[in-house]
């Protein structure tokens, strides 16, 4: 009987073939060198060092080889591994000089500077967004409508086909106006609670085709706190015309948040229900962070948007008929959309603001970093 034939190798690994190790080793010592900062030169050694690098990987490979193929499979990925671990250090080190030498340079104090200056002034960044936004549909030949926030009743409810029961018209929601007994109210009239009575007014004031923006302050009995306030700001936006649909309202909405966020932004509808539109829908915008690349990834999760890949911003519709015939206008002939949306929230997503409270307590030191755009 013949002994066995120890140099029969039954196995034959490609990731430990001497020119694979060497392939790899010669991409990360690449890599390394073509990292320009330190967090590419951390992507780049997260991939080229890591668990799950090509390297790591070929190690593992190791425990399936014969006994007689193990030290020198070792010997060939340790080697590799220890040339770009060596590259590696050599790369940061430089990268860390140059990070070091740029500080200097650009944080370099003028102690010679006159310290009593009249510091700079700021406008609220909340009134600059509101401008912006509303800049946008002024270039696309909408006019800008204001109205009182000290609204009559039938104006911010009725007229917008809120029966009389709906759970918004009652005090727990909105603030009315004492009457001449003193009685809330009775006086018919109540803080606005929405900029929607806005385009009730503009329906009445005139004639179709209506295209109008309306900015404005509005009130909701809200507690305050980091992602509420009792006084917020809407804007709202109203179009009634010949053959309008859904398609020019998507392709408004589009318009819009590309505007403001970037070409490469885009929208989506979900159906909701709103009294005063028909069909309505909530208005989600995709995240401006992670651009949808978070959803299904716990490799790349997304605070902005909790890794959904979208943003809500608002409720949007078609204008409801009765909304049309309560203003006069006729749904036969007309029909029209509208959306709106608060700009604290807004300011939120652009900014990264984390609590709402800094935004109306007045603090310079807020108020500041944002500048004097106009």
């Amino acid at each position: 009987m013949s002994a066995p034939n120890k140099s029969y190798d039954p196995v034959e690994v490609e990731a430990l073939k001497p020119e694979e190790i060497e392939r790899m080793r010669d991409e990360a010592l690449a890599a390394f060198a073509a990292a320009d900062s330190l967090d590419a030169l951390h992507e780049a050694k997260v991939a080229h060092t890591g668990p799950t690098s090509p390297l790591a990987l070929a190690n593992r490979e190791i425990g399936a080889l014969p006994p007689h193929a193990k030290a020198d499979a070792g010997k060939r990925v340790g080697m590799a591994r220890g040339a770009v671990n060596k590259a590696l250090a050599a790369r940061q080190a430089e990268l860390e000089a140059e990070r070091d030498a740029r500080v200097l340079v650009e944080e370099a104090v003028d102690v010679t500077l006159p310290y009593d200056r009249v510091p700079a002034g700021a406008r609220h960044p909340l009134t600059t967004m509101m401008e912006r936004v509303a800049d946008v549909f002024v270039a696309m030949g909408y006019e800008i409508a204001e109205g009182p926030e000290a609204e009559a009743e039938w104006f911010n409810f009725d007229a917008l086909n809120f029966t009389p029961d709906h759970p918004a018209r009652q005090m727990q929601d909105t603030f009315f106006v004492r009457g001449p007994q003193g009685d809330h109210g009775e006086s018919g009239v109540v803080l606005r609670t929405h900029t929607s009575p806005v385009q009730a007014r503009s329906l009445l004031e005139r004639k179709p085709p209506v295209y109008v923006v309306c900015p404005g302050r509005v009130y909701r009995t809200d507690e305050l706190d980091a992602t509420h306030t009792p006084v917020f700001h809407q804007i709202e936006l109203l179009a009634v015309d010949e053959g309008l649909t859904m398609a020019d309202l998507k392709g408004t909405l589009d318009h819009m948040v590309q505007s403001l966020f970037g070409a490469d932004m885009k929208t989506r509808l979900r159906p909701n229900y709103f009294p005063f539109t028909e069909p309505s829908a909530e208005m989600d915008m995709l995240c401006y962070v992670c651009k949808g690349a978070s959803v299904g990834n716990p490799d790349r999760p997304c605070r902005t948007c909790s890794s959904e890949g979208w943003i809500e911003l608002g409720g949007c519709g078609m204008v409801n008929p009765r909304v049309l015939i309560a203003c006069g206008v006729d749904p036969e002939k007309y029909s029209g959309f509208a959306f709106g949306f608060g700009i604290e929230r807004m300011l939120m997503f652009r900014h990264n603001v984390e609590d709402m409270r800094d935004m109306v307590e007045g603090d310079v030191r807020f108020t500041r970093p944002f500048g004097m755009e106009i």
